[in-house]
């Protein structure tokens, strides 16, 4: 009888992660050489990389073409009044033009204050915490904590905005932030590893659709919120497997589930041919 980790180290090591490279969000990092561009291209490919991956691709290449192959200086130095020209008509879903305007001014401006973002995440990460729980809220937090009046002509946070900035603080699985947080942090198979203070051991696994659906076919979580104690319960289960490397199966598991091999439900004639199948 094949055990779950057998199965999921054999998945892990026959998996072809190049050949799913260009079907993934993680190819916009991937363009750049300079660790400042990599985290810049990383964090904007990764807040909108949901939906569609059709859809959301265009409005990601869109958002980094003004800065050339330079993302991280044209951010650092973006200038609301002469810049703003670059970001006009760009939309994407619940973000409006203004929500992704601020967005790059939020991001402009932690770069002004800390940097980069590699710092103001280690300004926020402790190595006595379990994992980045805590680390992401202040992250994030700073992200919230700044005037957006000079967008908006008063301090809100429209939900086209807030999306792009969830938090554990709220419960939100935070999909999108943890998937940032593997590639800057792992330095094996598609991921970049530019952020070495930080151990994989501490990563959550984003939490989508595909895989929650595969979690729950193999029993790693019974929950059916798609929320942070669900991503989690998940992350627990997978530590059991690989404690030093939990979310290595992420990017497999969730092709698995992009490519339509797994339907995320009991059919037959698909699971009983899974490469995942095992009892």
């Amino acid at each position: 009888m094949r055990s779950l980790k057998e199965t999921l180290e054999r998945f892990y090591r026959d998996y072809n992660f190049k050949d799913r490279l260009k079907h993934d969000p993680i190819e916009f990092p991937h363009r750049y050489s300079d660790p400042d561009d990599i985290e810049i291209a990383g964090f904007i490919a990764s807040s909108f990389a949901y939906g569609r991956i059709d859809l959301f691709k265009p409005v990601i290449e869109k958002i980094l073409k003004p800065g050339g192959t330079h993302p991280a200086s044209f951010i650092l130095n973006f200038n609301l009044k002469k810049d703003s020209k670059y970001l006009r008509g760009i939309s994407y879903r619940f973000s409006k033009e203004d929500d992704i305007l601020c967005f790059i001014y939020m991001l402009s401006s932690a770069l002004r204050k800390w940097g980069s973002l590699r710092n103001l995440f280690y300004q926020n990460y402790r190595p006595r915490d379990e994992d980045i729980q805590n680390a992401l809220t202040g992250f994030i937090n700073f992200f919230l904590s700044i005037d957006t009046s000079p967008i908006y002509k008063k301090n809100i946070r429209p939900h086209g905005l807030s999306h792009l900035l969830p938090s554990p603080e709220k419960g939100s699985a935070c999909k999108r932030m943890n998937l940032f947080l593997r590639w800057m942090v792992r330095n094996k198979d598609v991921d970049l590893g530019i952020w070495d203070k930080i151990p994989p051991s501490k990563l959550i696994i984003p939490l989508d659709t595909h895989i929650a659906r595969i979690s729950q076919c193999l029993g790693l979580t019974r929950r059916k919120a798609a929320d942070w104690k669900t991503a989690l319960e998940i992350t627990t289960a997978l530590r059991e497997m690989d404690p030093q490397d939990p979310i290595k199966y992420d990017f497999a598991l969730c092709h698995h589930g992009i490519s339509g091999l797994c339907k995320g439900r009991s059919k037959g004639d698909i699971c009983s041919t899974c490469v995942l199948s095992f009892g």
